[in-house]
């Protein structure tokens, strides 16, 4: 369905054509029309199906430009998908001038007090510092006529019930609620219940959602033996955009900075970076400048990035709905992607479960040889030796080149120069990974949790599951980075209200 055909106001379709964008995509062409007539409306989807356009267009056009106050609210889980937001928004809405407003925790909360007294008409924020704001009367939504709980799914993992309830509260109870979220667990229609008025319901079918188009594999391998391997899985699939996928904090620094030790352009992010920090490694690695971005689960979480070729799992997922989102960062909008998940072989009974639960099937794959990842190395090598005679102006070279070919051959100058811009291999530069203590080994895939697999010191235990008799819980995969994030994890919300298993139809 064309965007003309949505009711849009002209403004709006000015702005989706500068865009380039003309068809709207299944969520957005069956969310937007009833959230224009004002219903409230639960989405199935997952980030990167344009959910975003699927709720803003129709915030955007109920805006009472007249009216200074806060008119619509969307509820982010973390930082970076309220920056993406807020910056989609504004592109959509600039025709019609609406002002739209991000606050978020990490950042100066007094230079969003001043912003806000810029009187935004729409406000996106994540729940703690939306929470604070609320405290300090810096932010008042008496007037919000629209409601967004955006990646709702989320947001209950990372135990913000406690602040999504005092933030609803102060929002009048008349209003449009809309909610987003890429499972759908019984968490989330009870926050439905709660919090929305004859909900109508878009769910994409599960085709759409379980990505046909993404190729997935595993690989066995024992700990030590991981980076060697996916360093040659580098040179031999030659990712365009990669996404690693790290357990720590320390795995993440240490990954990145082995991989720039190799030769390759990679970057890690995680909480303990500044936002900054963070937004800049994020900005390169979206405008191609970087080639792989090593991230936890809970720094990547809500990223929209397009054009992910591979996803690499470093560490294996302790649950399904972590692999869902981790690999769904590729495999978008119509282009191939590729998974690959290393495991040990005592964690084979995760990756079952997760097969399993989520009804996604995954292939083995062996693990390149020295020899496949030195020929990958050298395919790479002249390529870039074609792109660069192609391309580049080499004739101010030509003088220093003529007097290397009195001193050797075409054939040895041609050697050292591939041997120049080719990756080293593993055997050359020794990196090393500080190993992680892996997750506890299941007993037959089941998704039971071990009797003794509770926290312990180290934060990990088994398969998500029910909690032990003293209130211990197991490991819990996006959650189990304690120090690492703005979150506080002591609102984490009940376990009865938060537990949840993998949607059927993923």
């Amino acid at each position: 369905m064309k965007f003309s055909e949505l009711g849009l106001d002209p403004e709006l379709l000015k702005a989706i054509r500068r865009q380039g964008f003309e068809e709207a995509t299944p969520i957005q062409a069956e969310t937007i029309p009833m959230a224009l007539k004002g219903d409230d409306v639960i989405g199935q989807a997952q980030t990167g199906t344009g959910k975003t356009a699927a709720f803003g267009l129709s915030i955007l056009q109920h805006v009472d430009k007249k009216n200074p106050n806060v008119q619509a609210l969307i509820i982010s889980p973390t930082r970076e998908l309220a920056v993406q937001t807020q910056e989609e928004l504004y592109r959509l809405g600039q025709d019609k001038k609406v002002k739209v407003q991000v606050v978020y925790g990490g950042a100066d909360i007094g230079r969003q007090i001043r912003s806000l007294k810029d009187h935004p008409q729409v406000i996106v924020g994540t729940p703690g510092r939306l929470q604070d704001h609320i405290n300090r009367r810096t932010i008042r939504l008496n007037d919000v006529r629209t409601l967004v709980l955006d990646e709702a799914d989320e947001m209950l993992d990372m135990g913000f019930l406690e602040d999504i309830e005092k933030i609803v509260a102060q929002v009048p109870e008349e209003r449009q609620t809309l909610l987003f979220s890429a499972t759908m667990p019984n968490a989330i229609k009870k926050i439905a219940d709660r919090f929305m008025h004859d909900p109508k319901t878009v769910q994409i079918k599960a085709k759409e959602l379980t990505a046909d188009l993404l190729d997935q594999y595993y690989v066995r391998v024992k700990e030590y033996e991981k980076f060697d391997t996916m360093t040659r899985l580098f040179d031999v699939q030659e990712p365009e955009m990669a996404i690693v996928f790290g357990r720590t904090k320390r795995r993440v620094d240490e990954l990145s900075k082995g991989l720039r030790a190799r030769g390759y352009n990679a970057e890690g992010i995680h909480g303990d970076l500044s936002q900054q920090k963070r937004m800049s490694v994020l900005r390169s690695f979206k405008a191609g400048r970087l080639d792989i971005l090593v991230a936890t689960d809970v720094a990547a979480r809500g990223l929209d990035i397009s054009g992910v070729t591979h996803v690499y799992n470093y560490d294996v997922p302790s649950d399904p709905d972590s692999y869902v989102h981790r690999v769904g960062r590729t495999a978008r909008a119509g282009h191939k992607g590729t998974s690959i998940t290393f495991v040990t072989p005592n964690e084979m009974g995760y990756l079952h479960t997760i097969e399993r639960l989520t009804r996604l099937k995954m292939e083995p794959l062996k693990a390149p040889t020295e020899k496949e990842a030195f020929h990958g190395q050298l395919s790479s090598a002249v390529t870039e030796i074609h792109e660069t005679v192609e391309k580049a102006n080499l004739t101010k070279y030509e003088a220093q080149a003529e007097e290397l070919l009195n001193d050797f051959t075409p054939l040895e100058l041609v050697a050292a120069y591939l041997k120049a811009v080719s990756k080293d291999d593993a055997s050359t530069v020794p990196v090393k990974i500080t190993p992680e203590r892996p997750l506890p080994q299941r007993n037959g895939g089941g998704g039971r949790r071990r009797s003794n697999g509770g926290r312990g010191g180290n934060g990990h235990g088994g398969y998500r599951g029910k909690r032990n008799g003293n209130g211990g819980g197991g490991y819990h995969g996006r959650n189990s980075q304690r120090g690492e994030s703005h979150y506080d994890r002591k609102k984490r919300f009940s376990h009865k209200e938060g537990q949840h298993r993998f949607s059927k139809s993923k």
